[in-house]
């Protein structure tokens, strides 16, 4: 992996958060969880680059996102969609869903949210802001349609402080 800067980042962003999974791993290299993520934003905020994550409440990973200051978002090539469906699927309440994906956890340069060693992309994010969805502000009907369970996410926004990528 290679290191690049923000500045540097050169990939599509829709087309990673519509056409791949990350993985979201919050947590620290003896205690940490990992789910896989497919709804966010990549940009600039408070003049700082940033994460934007959603996690709902139910969500094992959402415990290590309330107490834990970092996390990162990793991205595999497509050889890796069954092990992120096991990352979403399954619960790391229920037992060891990273070992059952095949997954390797490393440690992350400048966070201490772990990483993956298959990631193509690694993003090490320290988290600045969050907010619970609130449905008043669905400007959209079709919106509501995604919380049969009224289960709304939490909005994280990370600060990216460092990326790294396959050279």
């Amino acid at each position: 992996m290679k290191e690049i800067s923000v500045h540097d980042f050169m990939e599509k962003p829709i087309s990673l958060w519509l056409k791949k999974w990350f993985a979201l791993t919050s947590g620290d290299m003896q205690n940490h969880n990992a789910m896989t993520i497919a709804w966010g934003s990549i940009g600039g905020m408070w003049h700082k680059p940033f994460v934007q994550v959603v996690v709902r409440p139910n969500r094992y990973t959402y415990e290590f996102m309330e107490k834990f200051p970092t996390f990162t978002i990793c991205a595999f090539d497509d050889t890796y969609k069954a092990a992120l469906n096991i990352l979403g699927t399954r619960s790391g309440r229920d037992g060891d869903k990273i070992a059952e994906a095949g997954l390797t956890v490393v440690e992350s340069a400048s966070v201490e949210a772990p990483s993956f060693k298959e990631a193509q992309l690694v993003l090490e994010c320290k988290k600045s802001y969050w907010q619970d969805m609130d449905p008043k502000g669905f400007l959209d009907s079709d919106i509501e349609k995604q919380y049969p369970q009224k289960d709304y996410h939490r909005i994280y926004y990370g600060e990216i402080v460092r990326i790294a990528m396959d050279e």
